[in-house]
Order: C-alpha cells, then structure tokens, then sequence
C-alpha cells in the first residue's frame, strides 16, 4: 500500500506568467509557497485542503481531460465576482440532477475549472442519523 502524506495537482502552462496572473490574482488563490526564480518558477497555491503548483512551461497543450473541481460557499456570489474580473463563465450556475449547484470556467490554457456549490441539505453535507 502506497501511503500518501501530501498531494498536489502538476500545472505545466504554456504561459506561466499568464496562468499565475489567473490563479493568483483573478481567482484570488493563496499562495502555499513558491520556488525556483525566472519565468519558470513555481507557485504552490491554497486548493482548500489540496495544493495547485503552477511550474515550468509546457511544450504541448495541456490534456484535454483535466478538470479542477473546486468547492466554494456561493456559487452565485463567485459567478457575480469572476464575471466582473473578465472571466469568461462557460456555463452558469445551475442545480445539477445530482443535487450540487455548479459553474463552469476554464484557464489560460483551457484548462476546465467546476466551481461547486454544496446545498445545506444535499447528502455531501448532511447525513441524517449521525
């Protein structure tokens, strides 16, 4: 068994300075730590309780598959505050059959980001009985 002590999601950008500027300051992640000096350097940002390192330069676009998935108290307050920074929503904020309330953005590089809401009542929350 592989025991894990810390993870953290590898973003290789094409634009480094670009997706830092997003992450940093647009989003408003805070900063883990960062490393390194130039162009390429690395930034460890805050992801509730996992970290996003933005490092190095990709040479080829980004996979297509990744997703970030990231929980927030108000969905609707964050689509109201990214909108005003320029963020293009991909899709607004709506209750999913599922029960949590999503939207949809994405990064520099097309990277899709899911910011989700957790309704008071939904299973994820609440579990009667304990």
């Amino acid at each position: 068994m592989v025991h894990v002590l810390s993870s953290r999601t590898l973003l290789r950008p094409a634009d480094p300075e670009r997706s830092r500027s997003f992450y940093g300051e647009t989003l408003g992640l805070a900063v883990h730590r960062e490393f390194g000096t130039g162009p390429e350097r690395g930034t460890v940002y805050f992801l509730g309780n996992g970290f996003l390192e933005v490092s190095g330069r990709a040479a080829e676009p980004v996979t297509p598959g990744l997703v970030l998935w990231l929980q927030v108290a108000d969905v609707a307050a964050a689509h109201r505050e990214l909108a005003e920074r320029g963020v293009e929503v991909l899709r607004e904020p709506r209750q999913e059959p599922w029960g949590l309330v999503e939207m949809w953005i994405a990064d520099p590089d097309g990277i899709r980001i899911v910011l989700v809401e957790i309704p008071a009542e939904h299973p994820l929350r609440y579990r009667p009985g304990i």
